[in-house]
């Protein structure tokens, strides 16, 4: 018996050294992620020179800032002649089956190019990103191969796509230096769509859809670019701002949460300008919770809806309205969450109330499973949040 009890302790060491053996050999697997450091570095934009770094070639998995590298293919194609803004999009079963957050497009409709690009760069849409990789590349994975070429062309040495849209892939992993040399890129060879990276929101099916990154109108010179989260990844950014001429770039991959990553990024762009400059905070100065009413002077003109596609009928379905408020901001900050968690489309109604203006928030585009499950029994009753039916009782089912 102790003869195979020191057997069974021999295979099992022996089982543990091959283990440790295949994590060395596969530094792309979901392992390499495991107690790894968030990771940032700061870029002078006009000369590529690091400014700062910390753990910036460390793998880690990219979020949604892989369709970075779909919109540099996308815009590239534009500016060879190969598509146009206007150009149709068909929509597959498989980029409408995509996880929110989306667009809830659905198969066998059409959207256009531009469309898809302000859907990736504002609420970072997953179906409208895998649509556009089918559309470029005939399919999700033949264009995951294009984008890991392009990847390789740039000089991201460490960087592999498996899809279009950044939704989990254990051997779907990229550096903050990476995603530095990304962003430098898309600033330098389209300097005619970079805006597009500064829109906060646009008007999609008749509704307004709005967008994630909280720097845009917060940071002084920020001007775009995009915002990304999973479970594995963490809380990533990355940010290009102006200050008196000079543009960095800054990235942070796998923050703790949403306020850490903004205050890095804050503080790491603060330090590469050489300023103390505080973030802007919001009107009400906090983050309102998801069923409140908060009192705010009314936002600035400048953080309203800035692009506007054709108006149609829009999309039948439940919506939920999560709370009236006083400003745009606090309006728009109670619903994108919400959108985040249970898919459907963020609203923001401006009416007139006793005479002063006044912001309805509501999430729409929802089934009414989902539409219960965005407001609970207790809170309808409580008068907290109240569920609104679609006309003549219809409900649509959107991209599921």
């Amino acid at each position: 018996m102790e003869r195979g009890f020191l057997k069974r302790i021999r295979w099992t060491i022996f089982a543990a050294g091959v283990l440790v053996v295949m994590l060395g050999a596969y530094p792309n697997s979901a392992f390499a992620q495991l107690g790894a450091a968030p990771s940032n570095i700061v870029i002078d934009e006009g000369t590529g020179a690091v400014l700062s770094a910390d753990h910036p070639d460390e793998l880690r998995f990219p979020a949604s800032l892989t369709k970075l590298m779909t919109l540099y293919l996308t815009f590239k194609a534009l500016q060879d002649h190969q598509i146009t803004l206007n150009q149709l999009v068909p929509v597959s079963a498989h980029a409408a089956s995509m996880e929110p957050v989306k667009l809830w497009l659905t198969p066998r409709t059409r959207i256009t190019v531009q469309q898809c690009i302000l859907g990736m760069i504002t609420l970072s849409a997953n179906d409208a990103a895998a649509a556009m990789g089918e559309f470029l590349g005939g399919t999700e994975p033949r264009f995951a191969r294009m984008m890991t070429r392009q990847a390789r062309a740039l000089g991201m040495t460490r960087t592999v796509f498996r899809n279009a849209s950044g939704l989990p892939n254990p051997d779907q992993v990229t550096t903050a230096r990476d995603i530095a040399i990304l962003a430098r890129a898309l600033i330098r060879k389209f300097p005619g769509d970079y805006h597009y990276f500064n829109v906060r929101s646009f008007v999609f099916l008749g509704h307004t859809v709005f967008g994630h990154d909280p720097l845009l109108g917060r940071y002084p010179g920020a001007d775009g670019m995009k915002t990304g989260y999973t479970s594995a990844a963490g809380f990533n950014m990355v940010t290009s701002a102006v200050h008196n001429g000079k543009r960095l770039i800054g990235v942070v991959l796998g923050a703790p949460s949403d306020p850490v990553r903004d205050i890095k990024m804050v503080a790491l762009l603060n330090s590469g300008f050489g300023t103390a400059n505080p973030i802007i905070q919001d009107d009400t100065g906090v983050h309102p919770t998801l069923i409140s009413t908060a009192s705010a002077a009314e936002a600035p003109a400048s953080v309203q809806p800035s692009i506007k596609e054709p108006r149609s009928e829009p999309p039948v379905g439940y919506a939920v309205q999560v709370g009236s408020f006083s400003s745009w901001s606090s309006a728009l900050h109670a619903v994108r969450r919400t959108v985040a968690t249970v898919g459907g489309v963020a609203h923001v109604r401006r009416f007139t109330h006793r005479g002063k203006p006044v912001w309805q928030a509501r999430v729409i585009s929802l089934t009414r499973s989902d539409a219960e499950r965005t407001c609970p029994d207790r809170l309808r009753k409580s008068g907290k949040c109240f569920i609104i039916a679609p006309p003549e009782g219809r409900e649509r089912v959107a991209g599921r």
